[in-house]
């Protein structure tokens, strides 16, 4: 089944390019990545550009998650899309994040499409939920 998707929203209180920029940075990623409680994040390597990939392993206790994809589009502040690969990957995974000022900061639209199964996707739209509340958070200290 993968022509599932879901979308979450989060409006951040930050700066629209600082929002957009922490996405594409290996620092910041590693601070927000972090998709439940006490989780971290040891490896976060990105190459921002398009065509470029990036690499960030979540860790879990004593258990690492690693995830990979593609930049397929960088328009600066405004929208962000790539691949998105992990331990229970559909093919074709994309994520499309879009950026909007709004009177509070950002307001973040991120949609997941194409997953192996509906328990993937619930699965993943509450780890994108966490990790948009994440950046909220890191971008707020």
């Amino acid at each position: 089944m993968t022509d599932l998707t879901m979308t979450t929203e989060r409006t951040i209180k930050a700066p629209q390019k600082a929002v957009f920029d922490a996405w594409l940075d290996p620092k910041m990623l590693a601070r927000f990545m972090t998709p439940g409680p006490d989780m971290t994040v040891p490896v976060a390597k990105t190459d921002a550009r398009v065509g470029g990939g990036f690499e960030i392993v979540m860790r879990a206790g004593d258990r690492e998650i690693p995830h990979h994809g593609t930049y397929k589009e960088i328009n600066p502040h405004q929208r962000l899309v790539f691949t998105w690969f992990g331990p229970s990957p559909a093919e074709d995974s994309t994520v499309t994040l879009t950026f909007d000022a709004v009177e509070d900061g950002t307001h973040v639209t991120l949609r997941h499409d194409r997953f192996v199964s509906e328990e993937s996707r619930d699965n993943h739209n509450k780890g994108w939920t966490g990790i948009l509340a994440a950046l909220d958070s890191a971008l707020a200290a």
